[in-house]
């Protein structure tokens, strides 16, 4: 096998960057959609020119015509769907958030070894050229002693997207767009935090519409996320370290001719990094194709991705207790 047959789990409105991503790599094919509508599987497969389409998700998932499936499901189906994939002997890319507790992701990553098939979160970003440098930046010590990573990612909630605000199948900034600045510190950082404090803003949704976090690691060094549904769109994050600072205008969006990277050393007025622009969503499809063909560990680990739902967990009860949370 050296061509990964995907096929779509649902209809979703993310699918539209995943699929020009999986038509320009070298190693993979789109072949289906599932949808339980059926008539709503057969216009988006005419619509995407999709081979394939199938009126229920079992049906894809046993029909054989696919390796690896995306899922971009609510968040509250990810870990029921992903284990089912596994289960049927297919590799998983699960939309973050992975899953909504740490139990389910035990789950996911039991069921990927049992069935000896990759799993791995799509936190698209990851891959992208400029994370990529400031993670080198970091580790060669061109910053000096990292001290305090800052990030937010905030828009305002159109109201086609209220599924966002459901309670019960996950809604919530922090569960939706915190999870970036988040998965930031922590790839920064490189460990989850030793504790962590929390503070939300809970509309008539019944879920934070404004989430703030603190977040205490090893060695007296601190992060401060933030995620809102109630503002513009406003998203940047900043690496502080003895020798300087990189700041970034756009660390988490697509494809951005606007995109910069700034370092502010300790002596001297601020440059800009040059970093070449890359499709997010290609480079987390070659990194399943890596993983798959290659027998390559996916570049984030379901460790790292279990510290990222343990810290979304640990946060969310800092907030509502009204207290520190500590993880270690």
């Amino acid at each position: 096998m050296n061509i990964i047959r995907w096929g779509l789990l649902s209809t979703a409105n993310i699918n539209k960057r995943l699929i020009p991503a999986i038509r320009r790599s070298k190693r993979g094919e789109l072949i289906a959609v599932a949808s339980r509508d059926e008539q709503k599987a057969k216009d988006y497969a005419r619509e995407w020119e999709i081979p394939i389409s199938f009126g229920s998700y079992e049906e894809m998932l046993t029909s054989g015509s696919i390796d690896a499936v995306y899922i971009s499901l609510p968040n509250h189906l990810h870990a029921e769907w992903s284990v089912r994939a596994l289960s049927e002997g297919l590799h998983v890319l699960c939309e973050k958030p992975f899953a909504l507790s740490v139990d389910e992701v035990d789950q996911m990553v039991t069921a990927s070894k049992t069935h000896q098939r990759v799993l791995a979160e799509a936190f698209m970003y990851r891959h992208h050229p400029q994370t990529l440098l400031a993670g080198e930046w970091v580790q060669s010590g061109k910053l000096g002693e990292i001290s305090l990573v800052r990030g937010v990612f905030n828009f305002t909630l159109q109201e086609q997207h209220r599924i966002r605000l459901v309670p019960e199948f996950g809604g919530g900034s922090l569960w939706d767009i915190g999870v970036y600045p988040l998965s930031f510190a922590q790839f920064i950082m490189g460990s989850h935090p030793t504790r962590v404090s929390g503070a939300q803003w809970i509309g008539e949704t019944g879920v934070d519409e404004t989430f703030a976090g603190l977040l205490h690691y090893t060695n007296d060094r601190f992060a401060t996320i933030g995620s809102s549904f109630r503002s513009p769109f406003y998203t940047s994050a900043e690496i502080i370290g003895t020798e300087g600072r990189l700041v970034f205008n756009r660390p988490f969006v697509v494809l951005d001719e606007t995109r910069k990277m700034i370092f502010h050393p300790q002596d001297g007025g601020p440059r800009e990094i040059p970093v070449p622009e890359k499709e997010l969503y290609l480079g987390q499809i070659e990194d399943m194709h890596a993983a798959i063909l290659d027998g390559k560990p996916s570049y984030v680990s379901l460790e790292e991705t279990r510290d990222h739902i343990r810290t979304v967990e640990a946060l969310y009860k800092s907030a509502q207790d009204v207290q520190i949370v500590h993880l270690d």
